[in-house]
This record gives structure tokens, C-alpha cells and sequence, in this order.
């Protein structure tokens, strides 16, 4: 079953429960999808998708911090029950080993020896980690690997 698919169920699912915190959520991510697929004419993949998703729980946690940073505690928190939502529908997250490993294995696949070859690294983990892992923390740590 597609992931489109997934979260029109949710969506038929959370009306029929009268979740509306949830059901405002899954709107949200559909009628992104929705937008993407009439701008571009196309069928958005679960790829896309993912990717779709992984940039909306990027933006909440923005919004997170600047809600928090003006303290409106209650805006943070409707932020941080979309992301729980938005996170049921995104692979598994990767543990920190899994991600050690990946960066190893993208550097030595990369030849990288300076962070002049950042971008090769990432270019190779990107895919891999999409939905699954914080891109700016990977890159961190890729930093960190790069640099000795």
C-alpha cells in the first residue's frame, strides 16, 4: 500500500474517531502532496513523499523554537503533536550506530579526506537518511569525521 494511500486511511480513520488534532495533521500533509502533485502535473512517489514529510516536521520544529523563544508554550505544543503525527508515517528512525556506520562507509565510498569532499559524503548519505535521520545533525557529525 502506498503511502498516500496510508494516509487517506488515517485520515477516513481519524474523522470516524473525531480526532481533530489528528485529523487537522493528516490534512495538513495531504494537501501539501496535493499541491506539489497540481504545481508539477505529476504523481508524487512515496520518495517524494518521505521527503515531503521530512520537510514539514523540519519546519515545525522551527516554528517550535521561535513559539517557545516568544512564549507561547501552547502554539509549541499543537507544533510538536503535528511532528508525533507527521513521524507515524515516516520509516523508522536510524540509531546513532547505524549512522556512524553510514558515514563510514559514504566517506571511504567518497575517497574523502578534507571537508572539501563534504559534499561527495552527503551526497551519498542524503538519500539514505531522508525521513529517517536529522540532515543537519548528520552533517555535523560527517564535520566531525571529516576533521579527524
Amino acid at each position: 500500500m502506498s503511502m498516500k494511500t496510508q494516509l487517506t486511511d488515517a485520515m477516513k480513520n481519524a474523522m470516524r474517531s473525531k480526532d481533530k488534532p489528528r485529523l487537522s495533521a493528516i490534512r495538513l500533509m495531504l494537501s501539501d502532496v496535493k499541491r506539489i502533485e497540481v504545481d508539477e502535473r505529476i504523481e508524487v512517489s512515496d520518495e517524494r513523499l518521505i521527503a515531503i514529510l521530512d520537510k514539514m516536521i523540519k519546519q515545525r520544529r522551527d516554528s517550535i523554537t521561535q513559539y517557545e523563544s516568544a512564549g507561547r508554550q501552547e502554539l509549541a505544543d499543537i507544533e510538536i503533536g503535528e511532528i508525533n503525527v507527521i513521524q507515524e508515517f515516516l520509516p523508522v528512525a536510524l540509531t546513532e550506530e547505524e549512522i556512524s556506520t553510514m558515514i563510514a562507509e559514504a566517506i571511504s565510498a567518497a575517497g574523502a579526506e578534507s571537508m572539501r569532499d563534504m559534499g561527495k559524503v552527503m551526497g551519498i548519505l542524503k538519500p539514505q537518511i531522508q525521513g529517517r535521520a536529522d540532515g543537519g545533525a548528520v552533517s555535523g557529525l560527517v564535520k566531525t569525521a571529516l576533521n579527524g
